[in-house]
């Protein structure tokens, strides 16, 4: 069986994990998000440790923080774009882990990647069409349409769609480039700046929640009169532990279209509709070797093998 190496960089943390799936890993590493000099230094460290076992890796699959270049054929495929993450813009990711590993190497955004580990092990599983939100440091959104990735001129940037604010809150906002967007609204680090307390402290009974949820509503009303998709998986390390918000998203996007559209998912099984994703925190890492796992596919064919 083939081994493969998955990185999911984030912007708190970064997971290297080697496996084949979610029943077979066989290490796991984290370390923190730093500088990228310090950061990158210390996964490929990781990776040219495991590439160096009695299974060599057969690929390796990189799953960031975006804004990412993904476009087939650019001079700049894999680089970082304007991140509000200090000091990451412009990091050329792809080149950084090809110039030293001769295995192929795939790379995609963090909520891709889990959105191609939901579809190929988890809660997307079967479905040709579905959303994965991830809602952390930022907010980022995965569209599978046709069970492949949808990237056009460059990925969904859905976090940072600007929408309707709940009645009375005029409260500007912590994205750095758009304000009161998804993100600036319903991030970790937007709700923290907002009451001054880290989102695994804030208590249930806050009204901040009803705000988050809100905001989450609006971006999930945006997917279904957009892309129609057939699920929305929502995960992320501020929602792994608010299992009440659930109820509240799905109110909100009632709420939000109106009765507009007429289709069993919204109107009769919302419950089904907007979930978590089937593999919890490993959504992430698990999407990196999806990644890796893909890569290798792809190179194989490629050759003929």
């Amino acid at each position: 069986m083939a081994i493969y190496a998955g990185v999911e960089l984030g912007g708190t943390k970064c997971i290297c994990i080697l496996g084949s799936g979610p029943e077979d890993i066989r290490a796991r590493e984290q370390l923190p998000t730093r500088d990228p000099p310090a950061t990158l230094a210390q996964i490929a460290e990781i990776l040219a440790r495991w590439n160096s076992g009695a299974e060599p890796l057969a690929a390796i699959g990189i799953a960031s923080f975006g804004p990412l270049d993904l476009r087939a054929g650019s001079r700049s495929f894999g680089r970082i774009g304007m991140t509000p993450k200090q000091n990451w813009a412009h990091t050329d990711l792809a080149s950084y882990f090809t110039q030293r590993f001769a295995v192929p190497v795939g790379i995609t955004t963090d909520v891709i990647g889990a959105a191609l580990a939901e579809g190929r092990w988890g809660a997307g599983h079967g479905l040709s069409d579905f959303a994965y939100v991830t809602v952390g440091t930022g907010v980022g959104v995965g569209l599978i349409h046709d069970g492949r990735p949808l990237i056009g001129a460059h990925h969904p940037e859905l976090g940072h769609a600007r929408i309707a604010r709940a009645p009375g809150d005029d409260w500007p906002g912590h994205c750095s480039f758009h304000g009161p967007c998804v993100e600036g609204l319903a991030s970790g680090p937007a709700i923290e700046a907002r009451c001054g307390v880290v989102a695994v402290d804030l208590p249930p009974e806050s009204p901040v929640w009803s705000l988050v949820a809100h905001a989450l509503g609006q971006l999930s009303h945006l997917l279904v009169v957009s892309v129609a998709p057939q699920r929305i998986l929502m995960g992320g390390g501020v929602l792994s532990h608010r299992a009440h918000l659930f109820p509240e998203i799905r109110r909100c996007l009632r709420a939000s279209l109106n009765g507009y559209l007429d289709i069993a998912e919204v109107n009769e099984s919302l419950e089904d509709f907007i979930v978590p994703p089937g593999l919890a925190a490993d959504a992430g890492p698990l999407g990196a070797l999806a990644v890796a796992i893909d890569t290798h596919k792809q190179a194989m064919e490629s050759t003929g093998k």
